[in-house]
């Protein structure tokens, strides 16, 4: 088969590898459709390796068709052979096929594309637990999502809005606050005139202090902010994209009860993942299959433009995820 390896130049090149083996507890999915993640740009550069027994080629995230399966995965599984399944990867989807572990594969949602299959096992599984492992997020609740641009946050805000919080985010300007309009956030602090610790300190003022955050900036701006949050809060830091130093008022960290977590999806155990990925299906695929979430793909590109592709998260282009297709 062909996947997509990185050269000594960083070069993106379709390359023959070997075909993938369907050992028991694996389903061979044959990909129609792989998402983009920044943590393929770091893996591209060295920096972000696939774990043990995944591929070495990136891909976080793809959607298929079942090709084969092992004898544990047919007993322990409802999946047949030719459904239309999305997965969970350490690695490996930039490529005509991929094995994967039965639990990490999902059912595509009914009435969804491939492509916007493609965009949901990373980006929800990320958001489903940082907003309500981490964050234990509950209805009535308001969280901070930074980077309201983000794929990510095109995911966890309108996930956080259909299970009933009020949701702030941050843009830098008046432009990227207009193309967000669509992901239905309450309140989008634009940074370039407003200082987002003001309307974290004006919220408390009000008695409607953010309960929540899910940041993937971090800097400075948490150490502001994490003072004015509500009783028993939640910082749950998922990147330091704005810089990995801040300081903190530890005296509000202390009578308010907060609680300040570092979270990151790979980290977890197999076993974990299918727990997070199977309450995932049962919880939030209803709400895409009604429409009560809406899957944001930015763009679709053939598998021969992933540089480009690459490019488009690299320069911050997108709302919404990037998709690259092989039909």
């Amino acid at each position: 088969m062909k996947a997509m390896l990185v050269d000594a130049n960083q070069n993106l090149v379709w390359s023959d590898v070997a075909d993938p083996v369907c050992g028991d507890e694996s389903i061979i999915i044959d990909i129609e459709a792989a998402a983009l993640n920044r943590a393929d740009l770091l893996q591209r550069v060295g920096k972000y390796p696939s774990p043990k027994g995944w591929p070495e080629w990136m891909g976080l995230e793809v959607a298929g068709t079942v090709k084969a399966m092992g004898s544990i995965a047919k007993e322990k599984s409802s999946f047949k052979i030719g459904d239309e399944v999305c997965a969970l990867l350490g690695g490996g989807g930039y490529a005509e096929m991929v094995a994967v572990p039965y639990n990490m594969v999902m059912p595509v949602p009914k009435g969804l594309s491939m492509a916007e299959a493609a965009s949901l096992p990373e980006a929800y599984a990320t958001s489903y637990l940082n907003l309500f492992y981490e964050g234990h997020l509950k209805a009535g609740q308001t969280i901070y999502v930074a980077a309201g641009a983000s794929g990510l946050a095109s995911v966890a805000i309108p996930m956080a809005k259909a299970f009933g919080a009020k949701v702030v985010t941050s843009v830098l300007n008046a432009d990227i606050a207009k193309s967000i309009e669509h992901l239905g956030a309450d309140i989008v602090v634009d940074t370039s005139k407003t200082n987002l610790e003001d309307v974290f300190a004006e919220l408390d003022a009000k008695g409607e202090p953010v309960n929540v955050a899910m940041d993937c900036l971090c800097g400075d701006t948490l150490g502001k902010c994490l003072q004015y949050m509500g009783e028993g809060g939640y910082w749950v830091v998922i990147s330091t994209l704005a810089g990995v130093e801040t300081n903190v008022w530890l005296r509000p960290l202390l009578t308010r009860g907060l609680h300040l977590v570092g979270s990151m999806l790979r980290k977890r155990s197999v076993q974990e993942k299918a727990d997070l990925l199977a309450e995932l299906v049962e919880n939030v695929w209803p709400k895409l299959e009604s429409k009560a979430i809406k899957p944001t793909v930015y763009k679709v590109l053939p598998m021969s433009q992933a540089i480009e592709a690459h490019g488009i998260l690299e320069r911050g282009e997108n709302v919404g995820k990037v998709v690259l297709t092989l039909k």
